[in-house]
């Protein structure tokens, strides 16, 4: 079981579709529709990329939907953060922001790093947690695992995982658990929100691994409204060992 904390969106029990907006680059491009078409795999997901609704610096949520979104968001620790607004219960809308000031280097600067990235971000936004958050033991073979080898093979914990760069069997079983029951349809209210970069601006610090490298941070925001941001903080030494055998 790998919900995050119970979030989802409102849905009527069929599945859950929603727009993605493209707010990358072109180098980022592929990325963002590779992840689209892994999670339309599922069966009970059905998003549609269009185009963005936000400027990739400020990447501001748009309600009822995602936006992805990549820049230099500089040199504060974070490689890759996911952001949810929840209202009424539910998520009414959500970000995913990919850190160029870190994927610029050799450390980052992979196709493995960059489909990991990117699939986790986006599975966080609309309810999946990860499956594993130990850094440097076996691939399951899901970008919902956390690693430090995405790739895998040789290089890493062992020398015949799988990648880690697309999501498995088990995450499609988790989204089926999560979008087949019904809420009644009612789409969750919008709210008028940044989406602030800095962990000063995130709220009280909810959990963490015993690594400290994934954290939850909630930032309430009153009348029953909350900012949940899932952080994917860099670690340049370690996360480059399994590059030694590029």
């Amino acid at each position: 079981d790998h919900w995050w904390g119970g979030y989802h969106w409102a849905t009527s029990g069929g599945g859950l579709a929603l727009n993605v907006g493209d707010n990358v680059d072109s180098t980022w491009d592929p990325y963002l529709d590779q992840t689209i078409t892994d999670w339309n795999v599922s069966g009970w997901l059905d998003f549609v990329e269009v185009s963005g609704g936000t400027t990739p610096r400020k990447c501001r949520p748009t309600a009822g939907r995602i936006e992805v979104c990549n820049a230099a968001y500089g040199n504060n620790g974070w490689l890759g953060i996911a952001q949810i607004w929840l209202s009424g219960g539910h998520i009414s809308q959500a970000i995913t922001k990919v850190n160029d000031t870190y994927f610029n280097t050799a450390t980052y600067n992979t196709p493995a790093w960059r489909r990991l990235v990117m699939c986790q971000e986006v599975g966080h936004d609309f309810g999946l947690d990860h499956q594993d958050e130990t850094n440097n033991n076996t691939n399951l073979g899901s970008c919902m695992d956390y690693t430090n080898d995405p790739d895998g093979g040789p290089g890493g914990a062992v020398n015949d995982d799988p990648s880690n760069e697309h999501p498995n069997t088990h995450d499609y079983d988790q989204v089926q658990i999560i979008y087949s029951h019904s809420d009644g349809g009612a789409a969750a209210a919008a709210i008028d929100s940044d989406a602030p970069d800095h962990p000063s601006q995130w709220g009280r610090l909810m959990r963490q691994n015993k690594d400290r490298r994934i954290q939850v941070f909630e930032l309430d925001l009153g009348q029953g409204r909350k900012m949940l941001t899932h952080v994917f903080w860099a670690d340049e030494e370690n996360d480059g060992r399994g590059n030694d055998k590029k």
